[in-house]
C-alpha cells in the first residue's frame, strides 16, 4: 500500500506570480497542457496508477497572498470521482468568522476526511488561540490535521510561522488529535522536527517536497521513529512522483520501516485499508 499524503490540485481558481513561475520551471513550455491535463480526477488516477500509488490526499488551498486559491468545492468535486482521491479542506481564519463551524459543514456535508492549515501562508503562528476552535473541532470530528510546517519559497510568505516548536503547545492541548508536520521543518529546523515527533505520540513528519535521497542526511535516526513518518509527494510541485517512491525505497532503511513510511502510517490516519 503506498499512499501520497501530500497532492495540490493542478486546477487553482487564482494563482500568484511565483507560484506559476514554480510550475513553469518544473515543466516548461508544457505546463499550460499539464495543467489542462491533469485538472481532471481521471486523468490524476492515471498518473497514480503509473507510480504505483494506492490513494492520495487532494489539499484545498485558501492563501490568495502567496500561492492561490483552489478552493474547497472544487477539490470536493474533483474527489468525488473516485475513493482513492481523499479531500483535506483549507480554511483561512482570518475571513471567516465561525472556522469551527465551516470545518464541521465540510466534514458532514461534503465528505472531508481532514484538514490543512498553511500558517506560513495565511500568517498565524501554528499556537495561535484563533486557531484552537479549529483543532478542537477536528479533534471532535476525529479527523486529522496537516500543517505547512517549515520554509516556503513564495513571496508573502513569512519564515517565523514555519519552526515546529510551536506543534509543541498544540500537541499538549490537543492530545487526541493527529497532527502531520508537512515538510518536516526544512530546511532550518530539521531537528525540532525530529525532536517533537519523537516527543509527543500524536505529531508526525510528513516528508513532501524533501529529496528521498536526503532524507538520511536531515535524519539520521529517521528509522528510530519510521512509526511517525508519512510520504508526500508535493505534486506537481514534484514531477516525477515515481522516481521520489523509488527513492525511498532505496533508502537504507528496514522494508518495515519503509512501508510504515510509504503507507501503512497513513493508513492508521486514514482509516483506509
Amino acid at each position: 500500500m503506498i499512499i501520497d499524503f501530500h497532492v495540490h490540485t493542478a486546477f487553482y481558481e487564482t494563482t500568484t506570480k511565483t507560484y506559476r513561475d514554480l510550475i513553469r520551471r518544473s515543466y516548461g513550455d508544457k505546463m499550460e497542457a499539464f495543467l489542462k491535463t491533469y485538472s481532471s480526477p481521471e486523468a490524476f488516477i492515471e498518473l497514480m496508477d503509473q507510480a504505483g500509488i494506492d490513494y492520495a490526499v487532494i489539499l484545498a488551498e485558501l492563501a490568495p497572498i502567496t500561492t492561490g486559491i483552489a478552493d474547497n468545492e472544487y477539490v470536493a468535486e474533483f474527489c468525488s470521482k473516485s475513493p482513492r482521491l481523499i479531500p483535506f479542506a483549507s480554511i483561512n481564519p482570518y475571513t471567516i468568522s465561525r472556522p469551527d463551524q465551516e470545518l464541521e459543514r465540510l466534514v458532514k456535508d461534503n465528505g472531508f476526511q481532514g484538514l490543512k492549515l498553511y500558517p506560513t501562508y495565511q500568517l498565524y503562528y501554528p499556537n495561535d488561540a484563533m486557531i484552537y476552535p479549529l483543532y478542537a473541532k477536528a479533534q471532535e470530528l476525529n479527523i486529522p490535521v496537516s500543517l505547512h510546517i517549515g520554509s516556503s519559497v513564495f513571496v508573502g510568505s513569512r519564515l517565523k510561522y514555519g519552526d515546529p516548536i510551536y506543534m509543541d503547545d498544540v500537541a499538549v492541548d490537543f492530545p487526541d488529535l493527529n497532527l502531520l508536520m508537512c515538510h518536516s521543518g526544512r530546511p532550518f529546523w530539521y531537528d525540532n522536527a525530529f525532536g517533537i515527533a519523537r516527543l509527543h505520540k500524536n505529531v508526525y513528519m510528513e516528508i513532501s517536497g524533501l529529496p528521498p535521497h536526503k532524507l538520511l542526511d536531515y535524519f539520521p535516526e529517521l528509522e528510530t521513529i519510521a512509526h511517525k513518518v508519512i510520504y508526500g509527494s508535493d505534486w506537481p510541485g514534484i514531477p516525477t512522483i515515481k522516481e521520489n517512491i523509488h527513492a525511498i525505497k532505496d533508502l537504507r532503511l528496514s522494508d518495515d520501516a519503509k512501508e510504515k513510511i510509504l503507507g501503512k502510517n497513513a493508513m492508521r490516519l486514514l482509516n483506509v485499508n
